[in-house]
């Protein structure tokens, strides 16, 4: 799973915000990030000149520390050197990560059944994969904090290192929760770079430099949200390496978990938007924009959580699909019926006819192990 695919696409150095996507190919990722990815080489005894040309830098940039270069770049940079050292880490530490290392750290947690406890998990499995830095989850005072210390003498890839397993880390909760957890503050250890302004886009919060250990810094109640990705979800991130983006938003609002939590517990009063917007107090006009801006729809979350409770219904009792349908909201239940064909491929009745011949399935293989 490529890291440095989430570094910077553009910045606007004057509100020192993440700039509008028709600037997404702009080159502001910093110099210093290639720079270190070559030293990366020169201490195995290696050249970059391949992983260069295939991200078409010119070798005699390298050393301008005024030079740039676009996301697309050093993503594709990064992905040759990581094959060509067998190095996801591409040289933070004495020990290469293989070519996966990262993807299993993910897959390690995903069946936490909270984003606290899943990041706790890959803190944990990422110092036995390279245990020169230690990764810690804390929280105070509604605070949640990864801090990363690191007492090696300074190396030459210190900073992209920092950033790099930070940026993924952060990536990585946001795409299990499938929400855009703002962060509060972004603190290193190491002093203000020449190119700081990077760091409105790889970071969008304060930014203090020369701190006493570095970190991140969000809301804690984020460490409850549930993990909402399955196995197939990771593979297919696996499969396409995709980047970890996360895309900033008011930092006041919890507002998929928020109108979930409704949609399950007062599901009477938020039937509809202006109910819910009414829950929530903003216009429904202003539910509709602000779902819209994180990538969903009210519809979309009321099916997510129809499905959810269809699901739970169907394991759980023996109750006929009329009175499913009832219990989930539908008006009738042909149409429960066709909506969770069209989530599972499956009636209600097939669905629980195959969970139910699963469930035997496996307690006969335990049963057969045990007297084995």
């Amino acid at each position: 799973m490529p890291l440095a695919s989430a570094y910077p696409s553009s910045v606007d150095t004057n509100q020192r915000q993440p700039a509008s996507p028709r600037l997404a190919g702009q080159a502001v990722t910093p110099m210093a990030f290639v720079q270190a990815i070559a030293w990366a080489y020169s201490r195995r005894g290696l050249n970059p000149a391949a992983a260069l040309a295939a991200a078409q830098i010119p070798p005699d940039r390298i050393s301008d520390p005024e030079a740039r270069i676009s996301a697309l770049q050093m993503e594709r940079i990064s992905g040759h050197a990581m094959r060509e050292l067998d190095d996801e880490a591409l040289g933070w530490f004495d020990r290469r990560l293989p070519w996966g290392s990262y993807g299993m750290l993910a897959r390690a947690s995903l069946g936490a059944p909270t984003l606290g406890l899943a990041l706790k998990r890959w803190c944990r499995h990422h110092g036995l994969l390279a245990d020169e830095i230690e990764l810690q989850l804390t929280q105070a005072d509604g605070v949640a904090q990864i801090a990363l210390a690191d007492p090696r003498v300074p190396l030459p890839t210190r900073e992209f290192c920092h950033v790099s397993v930070l940026r993924n880390i952060h990536g990585l909760a946001c795409w299990y929760t499938d929400s855009r957890i703002p962060l509060l503050e972004a603190r290193f250890s190491f002093a203000a770079p020449p190119h700081r302004d990077s760091y409105a886009v790889l970071f969008p919060a304060p930014v203090r430099f020369s701190a006493a250990q570095t970190a991140i810094r969000f809301d804690a109640r984020y460490l409850d949200l549930p993990l909402r990705r399955d196995e197939a979800a990771m593979n297919q991130l696996l499969k396409n390496a995709l980047p970890l983006m996360v895309q900033s938003y008011r930092r006041d609002r919890l507002l998929l978990e928020r109108v979930r939590q409704l949609l399950r517990g007062r599901p009477q009063d938020a039937h509809n938007a202006e109910g819910l917007a009414a829950l929530l107090h903003v216009s429904p006009r202003t539910l509709h924009r602000q779902l819209h801006e994180l990538g969903s729809s009210l519809q979309a979350l009321k099916d997510a959580v129809r499905r959810e409770r269809a699901i739970e219904l169907l394991l759980r009792t023996q109750k006929p699909n009329k009175q499913l349908a009832e219990a989930i909201g539908f008006t009738s239940e042909k149409s429960f019926i066709r909506a969770f064909r069209g989530w599972t491929g499956q009636t209600p009745a097939e669905y629980r006819q195959q969970q139910r011949e699963l469930a035997a399935g496996g307690t006969r293989l335990d049963a057969s192990r045990s007297i084995s």
